[in-house]
């Protein structure tokens, strides 16, 4: 009985000092086991629109690249969602906070301004930052730790570019007076200023309501081509009052073409814009198996994929990606992971440029048209291929 009784005493402590040890490896995987992710976007304010379409792609997008589960390797991805407002200084408090509470990846500025003020901070902090649908070119090339998962002004500017004929025209930017407008003058003047054409611009304020002073001096100016470069709430005004100053009468229109809310907002004029496109779901080819897999969940769910739902859906993919490669949330590990890497995203074939890490990708020109119901809706005129809308190398400052 006593052999027995030893025997059993050594048991029962190998079991309890086994299980402790595994009690408290258990404990501290818990806690460390989540990757997380700080997201800082626009859920209010005149941009909320493109941050709900960002937002839908980021989820999709994890779920595609994690098969449904959520996890990279065995660990949960946790997103902790925080609004901007489309607001810098907004933006640059919740970044400080997400930082100040351990995370390493920040993704998802829908504006541009948010993004230039976020972006100096990645580089401060050492953490990985991946931009959204910002589109901003000094984003590009700001620092190494900062990506990003959309297109960029000069993108647009490249596509936009064909519909202007001849040479030695005079060509007028009319945008929104913060960093997206002033983005997309300063694209515009160094692409087709560069081509020996006459490049101004007219710049209207963010609070603006009323848009037909501005109208105005359109007409005034009397441009061969008016690009436009506008966002948000008040798209649909903004076009009304180029239509009854008689803009369109006057002078070629080109623009990117907003998400599908603003398709019947262009009114008569629809007909004359002549539109270049970061993203329809028609756009890419029907073999990307990226782009139908999105396209039949959100079916599921009653909805179509919008323009920004492609740049959420990116930087999804870039996430998983670097963390599987970096074998964790080691920022220098996961740079490099990412560093000329080549995807298959929603809109088609990307990749990363190591230089400056600008997101080279297909855009489309396309034409809105109206149906037998008397409603527009957009048709593809023509793919135009990554290398034909690559941004200039702008190395890391």
């Amino acid at each position: 009985m006593q052999g027995f009784g030893w025997k059993r005493a050594l048991l029962l402590v190998a079991l309890v000092s086994t299980f402790g040890a595994f009690a408290a490896t258990a404990q501290a995987s818990s806690s460390a086991s989540a990757y997380k992710v700080g997201v800082v976007y626009s859920r209010t304010g005149v941009l909320a629109a493109y941050g709900a379409e960002y937002i839908e792609g980021l989820r999709l997008g994890l779920l595609y690249a994690t098969h449904g589960t959520n996890m990279v390797d065995g660990h949960p991805v946790q997103l902790n969602l925080q609004d901007t407002a489309a607001d810098p200084a907004t933006g640059v408090s919740e970044a400080k906070t997400l930082i100040g509470q351990g995370y390493k990846i920040i993704v998802g500025p829908v504006s541009s301004a948010v993004a230039l003020q976020v972006a100096p901070l990645a580089d401060q902090n050492h953490i990985l930052f991946i931009s959204g649908p910002a589109a901003s070119d000094a984003i590009t090339g700001i620092n190494r730790y900062t990506f990003r998962s959309g297109r960029q002004s000069y993108q647009d500017v490249l596509a936009a570019n064909s519909y202007l004929q001849g040479a030695g025209r005079k060509v007028v930017v009319f945008a929104q007076d913060y960093a997206f407008g002033q983005g997309n003058y300063a694209a515009v003047k160094a692409v087709l200023g560069g081509k020996g054409h006459t490049v101004t611009s007219i710049l209207v304020p963010l609070t603006a309501n009323d848009f037909t002073p501005f109208a105005q001096q359109v007409v005034q100016a009397k441009p061969d081509l008016l690009f436009v470069a506008w966002a948000g709430s008040t798209t649909a005004a903004m076009w009304q009052a180029l239509q009854q100053q008689g803009v369109f009468k006057s002078t070629t229109v080109t623009t990117g073409l907003a998400n599908r809310d603003t398709w019947q907002s262009y009114g008569p004029a629809s007909d004359s814009i002549k539109f270049l496109c970061h993203y329809i779901p028609d756009g890419p080819s029907k073999k990307n198996k990226v782009n139908n897999w999105l396209i039949a969940k959100m079916k599921q769910r009653g909805q179509i994929p919008d323009l920004f739902t492609p740049d959420g859906f990116n930087a999804a993919l870039m996430l998983v990606h670097a963390l599987h490669k970096a074998g964790g949330d080691d920022v220098e590990k996961m740079i490099s992971s990412l560093e000329g890497w080549k995807f298959l995203g929603p809109k088609g074939n990307m990749y990363i440029r190591p230089q400056d890490h600008a997101l080279n990708q297909p855009m489309f020109q396309v034409a809105l048209v109206k149906g037998s119901n008397g409603k527009y809706a957009a048709k593809v005129l023509k793919a135009i291929a990554p290398a034909r809308v690559a941004p200039p190398i702008t190395p890391f400052k």
